[in-house]
């Protein structure tokens, strides 16, 4: 996470930017490079791609239920298990792609006209026998930030595989 919480614009703006950057980042790769792994034990850009997806999936899930639901109570699920779930790993690079954007496109349209007090609405999330408190800001961010650093990643790994 940043030194200090994201404001609700520096959010929306990253949640924007992130699909374009990511297809400019693996923009030119083959199929088969975009499922290549740089090494043992590392992701491919279409692992990492489908991470992202089920990362939407569950926090822009959770966004979605704390806007149209008074103060609802969440179990947390992982999206590392609720990638078991799909088949995004199993998916060509390009048509997964454009499910992502679509579903980022989807949760923008949610969140660009909410009202500064929405970011703010609660739900409470249960987690391993503990309970947490979050706001519609604080899956935006944790989104947001995530994502960051996954771009990094596809930036390293398309460097990898065209070299």
């Amino acid at each position: 996470m940043p030194d200090r919480p994201l404001t609700i614009e520096q959010v929306l703006a990253l949640l924007a930017e992130h699909p374009p950057r990511i297809a400019a980042l693996t923009a030119g790769l083959t199929p088969a490079q975009l499922h290549a792994t740089p090494g043992p034990d590392e992701w491919s850009a279409n692992d990492v791609l489908a991470h992202l997806r089920a990362c939407g999936d569950v926090w822009g899930g959770c966004m979605r239920q704390i806007i149209d639901q008074d103060a609802p109570t969440i179990r947390h699920v992982s999206p590392r298990t609720w990638i078991r779930s799909t088949n995004y790993l199993d998916l060509q690079f390009r048509p997964s792609f454009r499910a992502f954007a679509a579903q980022r496109a989807d949760l923008l349209t949610l969140l660009q006209p909410l009202a500064a007090n929405a970011w703010s609405r609660t739900a409470t999330v249960r987690k391993s026998g503990t309970v947490l408190t979050r706001t519609v800001l604080s899956y935006g961010e944790q989104l947001a930030v995530h994502e960051q650093h996954h771009l990094e990643q596809f930036a390293r790994i398309a460097n990898t595989v065209r070299a």
